[in-house]
């Protein structure tokens, strides 16, 4: 069923500088209430929207550059706020956010908004959501876009092993399997956590070899120097703001329950036939860290109708550095694949 904001619920616009961002209306779907945020650009509804999916540690408020774009070409674009951020529900039980549930949440959106097929477009960790989307909702999907996230099959042993191996127990992704220390961590300086995560990279092409303190996100938030200098920072101050403030809202549990769901998501996942049909984009970095570009390479043997490109020069928070750039590639693929 789908609520309209109303009294105190209403919300003011997301940005301190005045800049449009939608206002969010609130839909029940798969028992909990989500955030969402529209701009309609296909009245006649003679494509299939798009819905994109954010990652971690970002919100709808991420596609703020790319929401006006599409609806300016003629889609009606939807962003929402994942369980566990922004001003969407955020239950504690870390189970709710294996990949079966959180495509069932866009799934159950789909059901709320009376929508039959969409164009699932993911960054990061939504792009880890938008490729299983189609593989298990595949009715449910007219098209998949990763950005940064290639779709890969599963790997032959749980992932977390792979990564404490190659990159030692101070990964990210190990360090967040510990219930309560990371939010704690980050908790005590959100707007720090912030600008250390949305830095421009410091090369143009990524090294043979990074080093692993790279991966150290919480050692580097504890132990390392702070970001002081604006130019680093791909967010404005008042757009970091902005996440500051989404985050006193929601907590930091309910994204790394993400995290949390790695090993289990491989479980479920394993069995299941990676091949995914639908037309597909994937848009990576050249100086991605988190999401380097060599882990598309072989993509198309599971993903047979797709379209790749690369944004030189450019790092893992593409909507924020590359917002024209990606503009330019998304809406001309979804013009040539989603308006016939």
């Amino acid at each position: 069923m789908r609520k309209a904001i109303a009294g105190n619920d209403a919300a003011p616009q997301y940005s301190p500088m005045g800049e449009s961002f939608p206002q969010p209306v609130f839909i029940d779907a798969n028992g909990v209430r989500l955030a969402v945020y529209e701009t309609d650009g296909d009245p006649r509804r003679q494509r299939p929207p798009v819905v994109l999916v954010h990652g971690w540690p970002e919100i709808a408020y991420s596609w703020k550059h790319i929401l006006p774009a599409l609806a300016g070409a003629g889609f009606r674009a939807i962003a929402l706020d994942l369980k566990g951020f922004g001003r969407s529900d955020a239950p504690a039980d870390k189970a709710l956010y294996d990949i079966e549930h959180m495509t069932g949440d866009l799934a159950a959106l789909l059901d709320a908004l009376a929508i039959d097929r969409a164009i699932f477009c993911g960054h990061d960790w939504g792009g880890a959501i938008v490729w299983p989307m189609a593989q298990l909702h595949g009715p449910r999907v007219a098209g998949v876009i990763g950005v940064s996230t290639p779709h890969r099959p599963p790997p032959p042993v749980a992932p977390l092993s792979i990564l404490e191996k190659r990159h030692t127990d101070q990964h990210y992704m190990v360090r967040f399997q510990e219930e309560a220390v990371p939010e704690r961590i980050i908790k005590a300086d959100p707007a720090a956590f912030f600008r250390m995560m949305f830095r421009r990279p410091r090369f143009r092409t990524l090294p043979d070899d990074l080093n692993n303190r790279v991966y150290d996100l919480l050692g580097r938030l504890q132990h390392g120097p702070p970001v002081t200098d604006d130019a680093e920072v791909v967010l404005s101050n008042a757009d970091i703001a902005v996440y500051v403030d989404a985050y006193e809202r929601s907590g930091f549990t309910g994204g790394i329950n993400l995290y949390r769901n790695i090993d289990r998501n491989w479980e479920f996942m394993k069995s299941r036939d990676p091949v995914i049909a639908h037309p597909a984009l994937w848009v990576g970095a050249s100086s991605d860290i988190y999401l380097p570009t060599s882990g598309a390479d072989g993509m198309e043997k599971i993903v047979p109708d797709l379209e790749k490109h690369v944004i030189a020069d450019c790092g893992h928070w593409v909507m924020w550095e590359k917002p024209a750039e990606l503009n330019a590639i998304l809406i001309d693929w979804l013009l040539r694949k989603m308006s016939g």
